[in-house]
């Protein structure tokens, strides 16, 4: 047998050599007949296998000899040696090698013969790890069909072993990229091991962990390759997303971080499925560029969607903050666009969805403020504002459409609203106020652009089919976001760059409606914008300060800036505090703010001229309460007058003039003992008795303006202006703010001038008195001069011109005294009312004049490029008297 053996080999040999020489068909038939014999040789019983070796391929005999008897015994390490080096000597091998284990894992798999197919994976990580050329390729094809072939196999351990392999080669950095190569199948595997469902909770656990690092191991594989755009594509970030939250999920006790959340523990990431998916989903999002952000955040918002996570929102709260903390920040402004996008999609769904996803976006807009955002700034304030509008739009439907029903579901959807008004105004507030300086100032001019004012149709935002309260509702959402917005603000070195023209006007004309909370966010507002240097909270509360000194007022000396802006805008300041205080709706918050706003003038913008003008506004309202011309509640009266001895004390304090000091504190002790509801510490108390007319009090519990004017001339003070009470101009913010008309006041102070000296308190009063019943008495007159007989008495009185003489010749030497003593200010807004009253009546009368009468056939209207006829009824028609008969 080894004579015919040998005899095969020798002839083996000797044909191969011929083959290389001369090929030769016979003699690769010779040979072919030889191997067959040599084959059948072997198989004969005897135990002659040993020569079987000596005709296979040394590779799969180097492979072969890895592999023990007994698969407990493990790799054959010294075989392995060789086999490494061989592969490493001819990597032209390596295809040959991987094939070849391919198929013995393939066939130990189907035969269950897992302690194969564990030395076999060995075999083939240690042959990874140590091949580095090009020639690895193809090798690396017949491993990724063995980790297929374990991941598709249903044992636990296998699938384990599988992604193990795998996770060793996405850490092995490749010489060339491979662009053939492709991971669809891997990312749906993984993607399923992260959902198992296996009965044991251990090897779920273990499942869904190597899911996990199978997912981190195919990103970082392809992102370190050439054609790492692939896996960004939608089908995979579709199923690579859900699967790393649906583990996130699972964590039980979330913690809402602040700051960026702290990186976990090597245990942690391999033990908790929670924790390394959170660990991956940070990787993803932290290897994303510019073109595949998006397509990495919208499978989020379908898995919170699917899943029904925005109400409560904590889940998704603490997604979006490690999205916002893992991406480059120069990208947050994707994630801002994509929430406000969802949000638009979902604005039908219930309130406390919406409330849950303006949640996620406060967050997201709180992390993203304090870097870039890019230019979705507007388009953010654009998106809330418009959901705000939609909310009250709802709120005001569901109360319209469930008259008559339930109430309790009708208050119900009422407080949902209110929630998601509320984290609308919240997340406004908070982004304005994280916002850079330069682009807080343009947010609050955006936002006051918004704000509706009765009358005026030219806003954006769309109110008119919401009513009165839902304007009032806008209103006052609107200026708490402001308010939020403006807190903090104190970038603006001059006054004029805080508050200037374009923001100003629009800002005071709510000032002058009929609602109280209006009034105080204003004014909440402009303290916000006039406190440059922090004194607000020390001004908190209306009292009488005994030292305020004590106080420790902090201000510098006034700047040019600020004496233009006061000379500008004074005037206008004034005239709102002045109309405040006549509100019948005040309460105690609405005087503390108008003694704040009083007070932070005084600090920041006053000067000697600022000084009088104040003053003088002070006397003006102490002239509200004394004369009452409005008919002012007696609360309402005696808080003015508690707010003007409070404003005086703390003005006589601050200028620091003795005479002053001394008039202000003795009146203040009088009011102590005989009138205590005419100090702020008395009449805000709860049951404080009011008394019943303020027209028998003695003139030494007012403030006069002599005393007043003897005190500061003798400080250096120009006290000429004092004698000239003031006068607030009247504007088209009266008519378009729906207050009372303020008309009648105006004529009656116009009229009203002291004479050459300084006339005591009483007399101002009588005269003003005197005054207002005129003027009643005119009133009347004008209407019941249709009614009244014309009698011979009648006649005789308007004969007689005695009376209207002398009173035109007082009315002249009023005005020229006025044009003497008034300032330019004063006068120039004087003329300016009267033009603008003239101009609204001429208006109105050209308006009648060329407008055409009404006509029976109708008048066309054309709208939207078609002619519309409206007809009028004869019956609604107005007809000249003289037509009439």
């Amino acid at each position: 047998m080894q004579v015919l053996i040998s005899s095969a080999q020798t002839l083996k040999s000797i044909c191969c050599r011929l083959m290389l020489t001369a090929p030769n068909p016979s003699l690769n038939s010779l040979f072919h007949l030889a191997e067959l014999k040599t084959n059948s040789w072997i198989t004969m019983p005897g135990r002659v296998c040993c020569c079987c070796a000596a005709l296979r391929p040394r590779y799969k005999r180097l492979v072969d000899n890895i592999f023990p008897e007994d698969p407990k015994d493990g790799l054959v390490k010294a075989d392995m040696e060789k086999l490494t080096f061989y592969a490493v000597s001819a990597p032209e091998k390596l295809d040959r090698i991987g094939a070849y284990l391919a198929e013995r894992l393939s066939r130990d798999v189907v035969r269950h013969r897992y302690g194969y197919v564990l030395i076999a994976m060995e075999a083939l990580d240690q042959l990874l790890m140590a091949c580095h050329s090009q020639s690895i390729k193809p090798f690396v094809e017949s491993f990724l069909h063995m980790v297929a072939k374990l991941l598709e196999s249903g044992e636990p351990k296998l699938q384990v072993l599988g992604t193990n392999s795998f996770v060793k080669f996405a850490n092995i950095e490749e010489d060339t990229p491979s662009y053939h190569r492709r991971y669809d199948f891997f990312v749906s595997r993984f993607s399923a091991m992260c959902h198992s469902c296996h009965s044991d909770p251990e090897i779920r656990t273990e499942i869904r962990i190597a899911g996990i690092r199978g997912i981190q191991g195919v990103v970082r594989k392809t992102v370190n390759d050439e054609l790492r755009a692939t896996i960004w594509e939608p089908q995979h970030m579709d199923k690579i997303v859900p699967s790393l939250l649906f583990n996130m999920q699972k964590i039980e006790d979330i913690d809402s971080r602040t700051g960026p959340p702290s990186s976990p523990t090597a245990g942690e990431k391999e033990e908790n499925p929670a924790v390394l998916a959170e660990n991956c989903f940070r990787e993803l999002l932290g290897r994303a560029t510019y073109g595949n952000m998006n397509n990495a955040v919208r499978p989020v918002f379908a898995h919170l969607d699917h899943h029904k996570l925005w109400d409560p929102n904590e889940f998704a709260v603490n997604c979006f903050k490690i999205i916002m903390y893992s991406i480059q920040a120069q990208y947050s402004h994707h994630v801002i666009q994509e929430t406000l996008g969802h949000l638009d999609a979902r604005k039908r769904d219930s309130p406390r969805v919406r409330a849950g996803i303006i949640q996620v976006l406060l967050e997201a807009v709180a992390i993203a403020a304090k870097g870039s955002i890019g230019p979705t700034v507007l388009e953010v304030f654009n998106t809330l504002l418009k959901h705000l509008r939609l909310s009250v739009d709802f709120e005001l439907g569901d109360r319209r459409s469930s008259t008559g029903s339930a109430s309790f579901s009708t208050s119900s959807k009422e407080s949902d609203e209110r929630i998601v008004q509320n984290a609308i105004i919240q997340t406004i507030g908070f982004f304005g106020s994280n916002l850079p300086d330069y682009q807080r100032s343009e947010i609050m001019m955006f936002i006051m652009g918004k704000v509706p004012v009765f009358g005026i149709s030219s806003h954006s935002l769309d109110t008119s089919h919401l009513g009165d309260l839902g304007t009032r509702r806008i209103q006052i959402m609107l200026l708490r976001s402001l308010l939020m917005v403006t807190s903090g603000y104190n970038a603006a070195k001059t006054m004029t760059a805080a508050l200037p023209s374009p923001f100003l006007d629009p800002l005071l004309s709510p000032s002058l409606m009929e609602d109280s909370e209006l009034r105080q966010l204003v004014l909440e507002v402009l303290h916000n914008l006039i406190d440059r240097h922090d004194n607000r909270a020390k001004l908190r509360g209306i009292r009488i300060i005994p030292d305020v000194s004590d106080l420790k007022i902090k201000r510098d000396k006034i700047s040019r800036q600020d004496v233009s802006f006061i000379k500008k805008h004074g005037q206008q300041l004034y005239r709102h505090i002045y109309l405040g205080c006549k509100e019948e709706d005040n309460v105690q918050k609405n005087f503390e703010l108008l003694y704040t706003s009083l007070a932070l003038i005084t600090i920041e913008l006053a000067n000697e001229e600022v000084v009088i003008d104040l003053i003088r506004l002070a006397i003006a309202l102490q002239d509200i309460a004394i004369i009452n011309e409005d008919n002012l509640p007696m609360f309402n009266r005696c808080g003015v007058m508690a707010l003007v001895a409070a404003y005086l004390n703390f003005l006589s304090q601050m200028i620091a003039v003795p005479a002053f000091c001394q008039h202000v504190s003795k009146v203040i002790e009088t009011r102590t003992v005989e009138a205590p509801y005419f100090l702020p510490e008395n009449i805000f108390k709860d049951k404080c008795v009011l008394p019943k007319s303020l027209e028998k009090h003695e003139k030494n519990l007012f403030f006069l303006t002599n005393k007043i004017a003897e005190s500061l001339g003798g400080s250096g003070y120009s006290v000429e202006r004092l004698s000239v009470p003031y006068v607030p101009q009247v504007t088209d913010e009266d008519r378009l703010s729906r207050r009372k008309s303020i008309v009648d006041t105006v004529s009656i102070q116009v009229d009203i001038l002291p004479g050459n000296n300084i006339e005591d308190k009483e007399c101002i009063i009588i005269y003003l008195r005197q005054r207002k019943e005129l003027i009643e008495s005119n009133k009347r007159y004008r209407h019941k001069v249709n009614t009244e007989e014309i009698t011979f008495e009648a006649l005789k009185k308007a004969i007689d011109n005695t009376g209207l003489e002398e009173q035109e010749k007082e009315k002249r030497r009023l005005v020229i005294e006025k044009f003497q003593k008034a300032p330019f200010e004063e006068i120039a807004a004087q003329c300016e009312t009267k033009a603008n009253l003239l101009h609204d009546r001429l208006a109105q009368i050209l308006e009648l004049t060329i407008r055409p009468p009404p006509s029976p056939s109708g008048t066309m209207t054309i709208t939207a490029g078609h002619a519309h006829y409206q007809s009028v009824p004869v019956y609604e028609m107005k007809f000249p008297d003289l037509c009439v008969y």
